[in-house]
């Protein structure tokens, strides 16, 4: 399991820097997902972005990997009231074009995000041989 956690591990720090530049180059296409509701979608947009692209880099950091990670498993939960409102309201979300099933499906992904970037952030499990205690 060692080199394919590896191969996920960048695969999922490539994925969050480029969908964090990718949200920071188009910021007003992701202002429309965020639900009226939360004040200041402009800064909201950008604070996500910068923890994309701080946990896809931290991720790769030995020494703060397990702290980038749990940053991101708590991305993924706090933008998804962004997935539901783009799912509930396509039109004022600005997706209109997009075929329900894409919609509703994206909803299911974050578990899965989660669960990868857990997944290969995970310590490794270490087996030690207990020796018995002396007895006097």
């Amino acid at each position: 399991w060692g080199m394919l956690r590896k191969v996920f591990l960048a695969l999922a720090a490539l994925f969050f820097i480029a969908a964090g530049t990718f949200h920071f180059l188009r910021p007003a296409m992701y202002m429309k997902i965020v639900p009226p509701y939360i004040p200041w979608p402009l800064a909201m947009v950008y604070i996500s972005v910068a923890a994309e692209i701080a946990g896809g880099l931290g991720i790769l950091l030995p020494p703060v990997q397990r702290s980038a990670a749990l940053g991101l498993m708590a991305l993924l939960v706090a933008v998804f009231p962004a997935n539901i409102y783009m799912a509930t309201n396509p039109v004022e979300s600005g997706a209109s074009a997009l075929p329900p099933a894409a919609l509703w499906g994206r909803l299911l992904l974050q578990p899965i995000f989660i669960w990868w970037v857990w997944w290969c952030t995970k310590p490794a499990l270490r087996l030690t041989r207990v020796s018995p205690r002396a007895t006097v």
